[in-house]
């Protein structure tokens, strides 16, 4: 009796029971594939029991455990049976495998591949251009270059601040200074950074309250119009929310102290020409 249900058990081969578990299932040999990412073809050989096809045997008792679990079956027990029918590992030489052509319905359109690399590329710009956007400094610095500092300053001229309102105001530096404008006290920031010898700063004719800072006001000659006013200050130090309106600086420069004299050289002791001071 035993041997009569033996025979029976062997008349349903590995691969016919798979087979009928997978039918049992409504499953078909691409949903097997999917599901277990084995080619067709070896999921063929499999059902077919046809073991040579294979790549090795230790490929034959993946691929049969995978197939047994997605249909329902003990895939360890199954790739037990299959290893001792087979002998457990080979040591034949793995044959070449030629794989199948990718089916064009899992494959990611190009049109998606295209579209993750644009976005990646806007992503980076806007990293990189993100500092430069934020920052107090003006996108746009009107700078002109106008070569080399004069060799000798022009004498500031007079203005009164009733005709300097309204015109334009200019910073024009001797030297390398740094400044920062903003238009008024913790205002927004119109220019900060250095000028070079030669280079110029107009301040724009939208600025409400435009004030300045710097170390160097010596070395920033302010032009109203077509008056020069002189240097900001006489003096290197540093100046703070000073006012760059054209009436201002132009009372600033009228109350400006002159420059002081150099003191008259000594006359001679042996002079002969010297008067004698009164007895």
């Amino acid at each position: 009796m035993v041997e009569e249900e033996q025979g029976q058990f062997d008349i349903v081969s590995i691969g016919e029971r798979l087979r009928l578990a997978r039918e049992a299932k409504s499953m078909s040999l691409d949903d097997i594939a999917n599901r277990t990412r084995i080619p067709i073809r070896h999921l063929q050989h499999i059902e077919n029991e046809d073991w040579e096809a294979l790549p090795a045997v230790t490929y034959a008792i993946g691929f049969t455990r995978n197939y047994a679990n997605a249909v329902g079956l003990d895939g360890a027990e199954i790739a037990g049976q299959l290893r001792e029918r087979l002998g457990g590992p080979s040591n034949r030489a793995p044959t070449t495998q030629y794989y199948e052509q990718a089916d064009p319905a899992r494959v990611p359109p190009r049109s998606l591949a295209i579209g993750a690399a644009l976005l990646a590329i806007v992503l980076a710009a806007a990293y990189f251009l993100w500092p430069a956007a934020t920052s107090d400094s003006p996108a746009e610095v009107p700078v002109l270059e106008t070569g080399a500092a004069p060799a000798a300053a022009p004498a500031p001229a007079a203005i009164t601040p009733q005709a300097a309102a309204g015109q334009a105001v200019t910073l024009t530096a001797a030297g390398e200074v740094w400044l920062r404008i903003s238009d008024g006290a913790g205002g927004p920031v119109l220019f900060s950074g250095s000028l070079g010898p030669g280079q110029t700063f107009a301040v724009p004719a939208t600025a409400q309250r435009p004030v300045i800072r710097t170390g160097r006001p010596n070395l920033l000659r302010a032009s109203v119009g077509a008056s020069d006013l002189g240097p900001l200050d006489p003096v290197e130090r540093t100046i703070d929310n000073v006012s760059l309106l054209p009436q201002d600086l132009a009372a600033r420069a009228g109350a400006a102290p002159p420059a002081p004299a150099p003191p008259p050289a000594p006359a001679p002791a042996n002079n002969p020409l010297s008067v004698p001071a009164p007895q």
